[in-house]
């Protein structure tokens, strides 16, 4: 594979919503370069990016697959990323790496929200922005209104460069408004054609608003504009170029990914104007993890070795692959790596370069390239390798918080451990799952971003590792308390053929109120009636029998047990006895101190545009919610409120319905609550039906 220097690699991110064309845009892009021999299809399983069993069953991306495509000169490292919300975890590596995020819409529906999410995610870390107007081919496609709603939508920043010249079934080329000239045809016989006669007020329009957009990225030009003086071709590309690089010029692209019209001159706009890793201004920010002092490293060949890994591929066969950005310096198969964050020495398997799921080994990249390593032993996505004399950590990838949970069990007794160390694996892949125990309900909880993340996950699950999983809704931590004060007598007596059993107490239990503390245990006995050698008998056989309630099994909380009486028996009591009475005083006494099921209440705060406001606060109520408070956020409205466990489960699916997706939450524990009556009847009824199913 040729090498590229720095000046001459482009770093691309496509993004946008799901079924926009994405994949298809880098199948064409392939062709185009004549990397392949013939454009594969989502539909027939055959895409270079979309390798992975699931996805070819599924027809969708579900993890971002990155392919290199040399373009006059340049090489256009292009990252096919998830457009389907569950697999949000799946862009954040990409976002750290590249410069330009690349947006793709469709030319009948436009600007959708995978678009709109997009938009932001490249404005929160700072990159450049290009929209190609993608299924130009479509009936009903229509590229000047979709401009006019990307205008309204983000201001003047937007600008046409390659306007279409037909549409629907006509789209048969484009036209270049910087270079206004036409061209027919597809993919690399892409032809130049005089512009159309029709066209030349609408290209002269494009070209003036060009103009203004160019000069307003560069002060000189600004005024040299402003004063009425004409600017030259290349003051004009300039002031593009400068537009591109600080996010002020945002250009639109015609194309049709299926057809392959327009295709080659988008990626002429790429490997001309989309900003490289070497532009003035670009470096990274760290820190000396033996010093804490901040470490700036500049994007070029010359500086020490850096890079991070931003994504991990997990395989049962090859190994794993840690796919990485070189930061600066470059890397070759002999480099020396330091694994920062863990402070390890790595030795790498091979130095690769990836398109799709196929490897072509290669000698040296250089400082802005991508690249993978094989068989690093501590490595992990977001991790910093570096030169050891010269050493740094980048700042972690920051994933998005898990939402929506499952319990994971085995589908077949004995195989556990096969099921965990495959998820285990899995996390490596995609570190926005999370694998826990709950050391409450000894449940192990699998958390991602919605319903479909984790039936993916489980899927491959078993085709990666044999593993079958069965995924149900997590148990409720419930537990029980009491509500009034009691006095109770626990007598054991038993007797057999040789000594007895016996043991007697009276215990007062009470709640506690006027603290967190769960139990609490009171010695109260004067005058020997109960020996001091068997009190912590009876406070053991109490702490003992507190895991299970007596209403539905579940834990008892804030208990205070005060054993202020009893008697024993010389003879016959001994340590057992009086942990039987304790046991016999317990559930007599719990079950008359008005025992009640306490809820697991947490705290929700959901971000939703406005005009969803109304069906949230509705929907809140329904899951017994209550509103705590609503807070402006820019156009979006934070609202906050707290809900029981139990009515959340699903709630990561249910906002993502209500609100298109534009909506976003976050939860966490806050208090225990007593259920009400009509609900603790329901969970009491289950809980009996359990328990004798387990009998």
């Amino acid at each position: 594979m040729a090498e590229f220097t720095t000046t001459n690699i482009r770093n691309i991110a496509l993004m946008g919503h799901g079924s926009e064309g994405k994949t298809t845009l880098t199948e064409a892009m392939l062709f185009a370069a004549g990397v392949t021999d013939r454009q594969g299809k989502v539909e027939d399983g055959t895409t270079v990016s979309d390798f992975d069993p699931e996805e070819k069953k599924r027809g969708f991306s579900i993890s971002a697959s990155y392919a290199p495509i040399p373009w006059a000169g340049k090489v256009i490292n292009t990252i096919d990323v998830p457009g389907y919300f569950d697999f949000v975890g799946e862009l954040m590596g990409p976002l750290r790496v590249v410069e330009t995020a690349v947006i793709v819409i469709g030319g009948v529906n436009g600007l959708s929200v995978g678009a709109e999410k997009a938009w932001d995610y490249a404005g929160e870390h700072k990159l450049g922005r290009m929209f190609v107007v993608n299924q130009m081919d479509r009936e009903h496609a229509n590229f000047e209104k979709i401009v006019a709603q990307l205008r309204e939508k983000y201001g003047s920043s937007v600008v046409p460069i390659l306007l279409p010249l037909g549409e629907g079934a006509g789209f048969k080329g484009v036209v270049n408004v910087l270079e206004r000239k036409a061209y027919e045809g597809a993919y690399k016989k892409s032809t130049e054609v005089p512009v159309p006669a029709a066209l030349e007020s609408e290209i002269n329009e494009a070209f003036e608003y060009l103009t203004e957009q160019a000069a307003s990225a560069d002060d000189e030009l600004m005024m040299k504009y402003l004063e009425g003086e004409e600017l030259t071709h290349d003051e004009i590309m300039e002031g593009f170029r400068k537009g591109m690089k600080d996010g002020s010029i945002v250009p639109v692209v015609a194309c049709s990914a299926l057809t392959g019209v327009g295709i080659a001159r988008t990626m002429d706009l790429m490997a001309k104007y989309l900003p490289s890793p070497a532009h003035e201004g670009l470096h990274q920010t760290g820190t000396n993890p033996k010093t804490g002092e901040e470490v700036v490293r500049e994007c070029r060949d010359e500086e020490p070795f850096s890079a991070l890994v931003f994504k991990t591929i997990a395989d049962p066969f090859v190994g794993k692959l840690s796919l990485f950005r070189v930061f600066s310096g470059m890397i070759t198969g002999s480099t020396t790596l330091y694994n920062a964050n863990k402070e390890k020495t790595e030795k790498a398997g091979g130095l690769f370069s990836l398109r799709g799921n196929k490897q072509t080994g290669v000698e040296k990249l250089h400082a802005g390239d991508l690249g993978a390593l094989a068989k690093l032993q501590f490595t992990s996505t977001g991790d910093t390798l570096c030169d050891p004399a010269n050493p740094v950590v980048y700042p972690q990838i920051v994933f998005p918080e898990p939402c929506f949970t499952k319990a994971v069990y085995a589908a077949k007794q004995g195989e556990e451990d096969k099921v965990f160390s495959g998820l285990n694996r899995l996390a490596e892949e995609d570190p926005s799952i999370r694998i826990t125990k709950n050391a409450e309900t000894t449940e192990t909880e699998l958390s991602g971003a919605g319903e479909m993340h984790l039936d993916v996950i489980r899927n491959k699950l078993a085709s990666k590792f044999g593993a079958n999983a069965v995924l149900q809704d997590p148990k409720i931590p419930y537990r029980e308390t009491i509500r009034k004060t009691v006095k109770v007598q626990g007598r054991h007596k038993k007797q057999t053929g040789g000594h007895g059993q016996f043991g007697d107490v009276w215990i007062e239990f009470s709640p506690i109120t006027d603290s967190d503390t769960d139990f609490e245990f009171v010695d109260a006995v004067v005058g020997g009636v109960v020996p001091r050698n068997f009190i912590p008998s009876v406070e053991k056989g109490l702490r003992e029998n507190l895991v299970k309630g007596v209403l539905a099994g579940y834990p008892m909380v804030h208990i205070r047990a005060k054993l202020y009486d009893g008697s024993y028996h010389p003879v016959d009591s001994s340590e057992m006895a009086f942990k039987t009475a304790a046991r016999i005083a317990y559930k007599k006494g719990c079950m008359d101190a008005s025992p009640v099921l306490l809820e697991p209440i947490m705290h929700v705060e959901v971000l939703v545009p406005n005009e969803y406001m109304g069906d949230i606060m509705g929907d809140m109520n329904k899951r017994r919610g209550r509103i705590m408070g609503m807070n402006q956020k820019g156009n979006m409205q934070l609202l906050e409120a707290e809900a029981p466990q139990a009515e959340m489960f699903k709630y990561a699916t249910d906002l993502r319905s209500m609100t298109q997706a534009r909506g976003s939450f976050s939860m966490r524990f806050e208090r225990y609550e007593e259920v009400p009556a009509n609900e603790a009847q329901k969970i009491i009824a289950n809980a009996k039906i359990e328990d004798d199913d387990e009998e």
